[in-house]
């Protein structure tokens, strides 16, 4: 009985399974039916084609900075479309299509390609591309070698680096030529301390301290394609390396050079190996010996400030963050007079408002002293001078206050003097104030 159930009307059970298979088609066909797909593009990314043509001329093709966006619509199946990306479509201005080369911009017509997809079924909003001639130009750039924020291993400095070759010429549009400021060499040294030499790639700097994009550097030819070699060479550095200095002629009649400072009084530098061992010769000292420091008929303390660069030795340089310059302070004082030095806790503090402590921004204070007549300098006892300073009134910060001295009879202040002191309120364990 099952069996003849199954074997009974089997044509009519093909047909139907053919009829199925029909509408199975259909719904597919339904299902996949013919779309269109936006797509918006940088206008920066249109390819231009056959420059040549207009190099013949001895001009140069260039967009705007900021050139507007490109719309793209691609019509075909609901299936293709939806495996398409902005990757897929590829934008193309050929300029021996221009319309004239008179105009300005010149109009290029848009090309856009899209594998898969046939020409006919591509559109592409605005169809011109603005394009501006400009005359070619060339122009000759030293390499600037730099190696920005990185840092060698530690104890190294970057004692010299050379560039080969040491200038390139930029050839491109007028106007993008016209805003380089410099053309620079950018190597990484992080962490090294071996000499190298290394390949690098220059980056062009604008007037505006930007770094041409690489949109813009498309536009440019430089010279060996825009390579070239750096050399660096670490130099190890020496720590406590002292500074002095001595002064030429004499001061005016009646007066002498109680002291003389230089500050600061010890740099840190870097050297070759050569350059080192000389500094050692030289007891690692560093002498400034200047016309500049010329005190003839002076009769008042004097400041030099003087550049320590000039007197290096030859493979030594100041390492990164130590300044060039050095002040020489020549205390100038008349005859019979001298300076002393009380260390600033002896200086007895007054009236300071309960809750806050005081401190001297200096360990010591110093004064100047000269002997009334029938008096002598070198009898002067600095045990006998009292200081004091009256801090009634003053708040928490930070204030330069005068200086109360007391001095043995027969002598007298040459000058006021005034000390920087810091006042803060008292905390207590807890955290809290006073």
């Amino acid at each position: 009985m099952q069996r003849s159930q199954i074997t009974a009307n089997i044509p009519l059970k093909i047909v139907s399974l053919i009829i199925g298979f029909l509408v199975w088609i259909i719904v597919i066909n339904i299902d996949n039916p013919t779309d269109t797909r936006l797509f918006t593009l940088s206008g920066d990314t249109v390819e231009l084609l056959n420059t040549a043509y207009i190099d013949s001329f001895d001009k140069m093709c260039m967009q705007d900075d900021s050139p507007d966006p490109i719309r793209v619509s691609v019509t075909g199946e609901r299936k293709t479309l939806r495996r398409l990306s902005t990757a897929n479509i590829q934008l193309y201005a050929d300029m021996q299509q221009a319309v004239s080369l008179d105009t300005n911009p010149v109009m290029v017509p848009i090309t856009a390609i899209c594998s898969g997809v046939s020409a006919g079924n591509i559109k592409v909003t605005p169809q011109y591309l603005g394009i501006r001639l400009e005359d070619k130009v060339s122009q000759e750039f030293v390499v600037n070698v730099t190696y920005g924020d990185t840092k060698p291993a530690k104890g190294y400095e970057v004692g010299t680096q050379t560039v080969s070759p040491e200038k390139v010429k930029v050839t491109g549009p007028k106007s993008l030529v016209s805003k380089i400021d410099r053309v620079t060499a950018m190597v990484n040294v992080s962490g090294k301390s071996r000499d190298v030499t290394e390949d690098v790639n220059l980056t062009i700097v604008d007037k505006n301290q930007d770094i041409l994009s690489e949109g813009r550097m498309a536009y440019l030819t430089i010279d060996n394609n825009g390579r070239v070699m750096v050399s660096t060479k670490f130099w190890k550095i020496r720590q406590g390396i002292r500074v002095t200095a001595s002064y030429k002629g004499e001061p005016g009649e009646g007066y002498h050079v109680e002291n003389m400072a230089v500050v600061p009084d010890t740099v840190s530098a870097a050297g070759s190996d050569g350059g080192l061992e000389t500094l050692k010769s030289k007891g690692n000292t560093i002498r400034v010996e200047s016309d500049e420091l010329d005190i003839s008929g002076k009769t008042q303390s004097v400041e030099f400030k003087i550049s320590l660069e000039e007197f290096l030795p030859e493979g030594i340089k100041l390492t990164s963050g130590t300044g060039e310059d050095v002040y020489v302070n020549i205390e100038i004082l008349p005859d019979d007079s001298h300076s002393f030095s009380i260390a600033s806790g002896e200086v007895n503090i007054l009236d300071l408002e309960d809750g806050m402590q005081a401190s001297f921004e200096s360990d010591s204070v110093r004064f100047q002293v000269k002997a009334e007549e029938g008096k002598s300098i070198d009898d002067f006892d600095l045990s006998q001078v009292k200081m004091s300073v009256n801090l009634g009134g003053y708040a928490e910060g930070s204030y330069l206050v005068p200086v109360m001295i007391t001095l043995p009879k027969g002598y007298q202040l040459l000058d006021e003097v005034t000390e920087g002191i810091q006042i803060l309120e008292i905390t207590n364990l807890e955290g809290g104030s006073e």
